[in-house]
């Protein structure tokens, strides 16, 4: 870790073309450190909403990710592919007819897709099977069956419908694969479909409004370690003699903090300065998850 530099999340608009990775390397020579990750990753044909983390902000990896996303997505009928979108290899063509894409048919295909509660993953993604990455084996003809996933869609409004797509607006759970949903609403309508189109309008509460250009040519703006953690936990306020105590990782008691409740779940414990000391538990024998230094 680079100490004695800032720390927080760079809210960036990710282009086409380039993998989530690629944003990484360009921020590290950008920022000119190497403690810099990411927040839930883009495919290169996905746009927007990609959140970098720089220094102690790599720590909130886990709970930035488990936030709900927004997209805009844009659906074409009459392809399937292998990889569910646009940048794959075709394995199914269909002449798609009117009477295929009906509005009333598209729309029990979404009335189904809203009631989702498992989702089969792609096989191609970044799921480890037997600790290989499940594009890898497809890569070698192995393409593994994934065991569905638990997800919810909270929103779900069709937008425009087309001849052969159709575009609508999500809000989904972690988890969630929006190149699946492509490949179900197909089979729902009986065509293959592909993923062509794909916009991360936001990430929990970091917008698309608030995001930085990409590739950019000075640092953007980072929302600070204490800010962000904020806007997707709960908090606590610890006492000042307390503080040391939580930075050192050891258990503490209710009575260490000024405004003590309960709750299921990580909670943020700030200091009385407001910053982020640590991440810990606020129910039973409390511990701390994660320490944060200070900046």
């Amino acid at each position: 870790m680079s100490h004695g530099l800032p720390s927080g999340v760079a809210v960036v608009d990710k282009p086409r073309g380039i993998t989530s990775h690629t944003v990484v390397a360009q921020a590290r020579r950008l920022f000119g450190r190497r403690d810099i990750g990411h927040a839930g990753t883009l495919d290169p044909m996905a746009t927007g909403v990609l959140l970098v983390l720089v220094g102690q902000a790599c720590k909130l990896s886990g709970y930035l990710t488990a936030d709900s996303k927004r997209y805009w997505a844009e659906v074409s009928f009459g392809r399937a592919t292998d990889s569910l979108d646009a940048d794959g290899q075709t394995t199914e063509e269909a002449k798609v007819d009117g009477e295929a894409l009906a509005g009333s048919r598209v729309e029990a295909a979404l009335s189904y897709e809203r009631a989702r509660t498992q989702q089969a993953p792609p096989a191609v993604s970044a799921i480890k099977v037997k600790g290989e990455r499940a594009y890898a084996l497809a890569r070698k003809g192995e393409a593994p069956e994934l065991a569905p996933r638990d997800v919810k869609v909270l929103e779900l409004s069709l937008l425009e419908l087309g001849e052969t797509s159709l575009r609508c607006e999500l809000l989904v759970s972690k988890g969630y694969y929006v190149r699946s949903f492509a490949r179900d609403v197909g089979e729902q309508l009986g065509v293959p479909a592909h993923l062509s189109g794909l916009r991360r309008l936001a990430s929990g509460p970091f917008t698309i409004a608030g995001a930085a250009a990409w590739p950019a040519t000075q640092p953007p703006a980072l929302v600070s370690v204490a800010d962000s953690v904020r806007a997707v936990l709960p908090q606590r306020v610890l006492k000042l003699e307390a503080v040391t105590r939580a930075r050192q990782g050891k258990r503490l008691s209710a009575e260490d903090f000024e405004d003590f409740v309960e709750t299921q779940g990580p909670v943020a414990w700030l200091g009385p300065d407001g910053q982020l000391v640590a991440i810990g538990t606020a129910v039973g024998e409390l511990q701390v998850l994660r320490g944060f230094n200070a900046e």
